[in-house]
């Protein structure tokens, strides 16, 4: 069954998109990177504009992120300082981005744009990860282990205005996150994608935080982020479906959560390869989308109009109406989802230390 959006104005299957969205939630949690380079071309693939599927996924992406990080807030494994910089950065970032997405958009190329992007970027993580996988596999057949510097030196490192980072024990400059933030902000605006995937290798191998301390910051500083991009896009374009964003969250914070279950229990490296030819697979079908696919079809799907159901003419009418109010309220929808996942988790692991009793180990015994 097939449920028209009111933003968007295309039919899509919402059962689904939250399908979909749950098991990218899944892998998110599992892998710990963020899963908007994989939900944002699924959409696009079903149908939904890019300049549409970007904002919308960005907003989705806020929700995850705010749940993941007052999960990690309770637990004290976050740097606030560091991730304040880091947000300086990404908020002018996101700016220069918005500015890049509106010229391209009013030239009518933004939906290219887009799609390149994510052709180029998938193609090269996956092929990275891939290649990185492939000699840890490679590596642990023959036994060979191979040491590492604790932390590489780059002309970053060389910058003025150093500060301490006590949460973190760094003493680094300032432009150091900043810069790193400037890079991801932009690619945040224009892709709809967290910037996990650049963000946490550029947090150990960069700047050298602790690992325990790396999630939890880089979630930290996605909401952000990603608050910012759905706000400026929300304002500008009003192209945030509060149907589509819903049913986005619910998928995502239900998904994270179980893939983060699922990450205590297996090693998740076992299965980068996995994900890198996944990622290499969808870089070919965005590819095949863009300049091979028939769209006709997808052009047809905005004449549901008339079949508006309450709700979806109640949020048409809110967005025209109180525009200001609307994009607000699709960042309350976040907070409150998100927060409100992060607690019940809390609530329920709680509950499970205090009335199920797991057998000490062997060893113990």
């Amino acid at each position: 069954m097939e449920y028209f959006l009111p933003i968007a104005e295309v039919y899509v299957s919402l059962p689904l998109i939250f399908l979909l969205s749950l098991v990218v939630g899944i892998l998110s949690g599992l892998f710990g990177v963020g899963g908007g380079f994989l939900m944002t071309p699924f959409l696009i693939f079903m149908g939904i504009p890019p300049a549409y599927a970007v904002p919308n996924e960005a907003n989705n992406i806020l929700g995850t992120s705010i749940s993941g990080s007052t999960t990690h807030y309770l637990k004290g494994t976050l740097d606030y300082k560091m991730g304040l910089m880091i947000v300086v950065g990404g908020a002018a970032g996101t700016i220069l981005g918005i500015l890049t997405f509106t010229y391209f958009k009013d030239i009518g190329k933004i939906n290219i744009v887009i799609s390149l992007s994510y052709m180029y970027i998938l193609a090269i993580i996956g092929t990275l990860m891939l290649v990185q996988g492939i000699t840890e596999i490679d590596r642990a057949r023959k036994k060979i282990v191979v040491k590492k510097k604790l932390h590489q030196h780059y002309w970053i490192h060389g910058l003025p205005l150093r500060m301490r980072f006590k949460k973190s024990k760094l003493y680094e400059s300032a432009f150091t996150p900043i810069i790193i933030g400037l890079i991801v902000g932009f690619i945040a605006a224009i892709m709809g994608i967290g910037g996990a995937f650049i963000l946490v290798p550029a947090m150990i191998y960069i700047i050298g935080m602790p690992t325990k301390l790396i999630p939890g910051t880089s979630l930290f500083v996605t909401i952000f982020v990603s608050a910012i991009v759905t706000i400026l896009h929300a304002f500008n374009y009003g192209s945030i479906d509060l149907i589509l964003v819903t049913v986005l969250i619910l998928g995502s914070i239900l998904g994270v959560q179980v893939g983060q279950k699922i990450g205590e229990k297996v090693d998740s490296s076992q299965f980068k390869t996995i994900l890198a030819v996944l990622l290499l697979l969808v870089g070919i079908a965005v590819a095949y989308d863009s300049f091979f696919a028939d769209h006709s079809a997808r052009g047809m799907q905005s004449k549901g109009a008339e079949s508006l159901t309450p709700l979806a003419i109640f949020v048409k009418d809110l967005l025209n109406d109180a525009p200001i109010l609307y994009g607000m309220f699709s960042i309350v929808l976040a907070l409150v989802l998100g927060v409100g996942a992060a607690i019940i988790r809390r609530f329920l692991s709680n509950l499970k230390k205090k009335y199920v009793h797991t057998p000490p180990p062997a060893s113990q015994k």
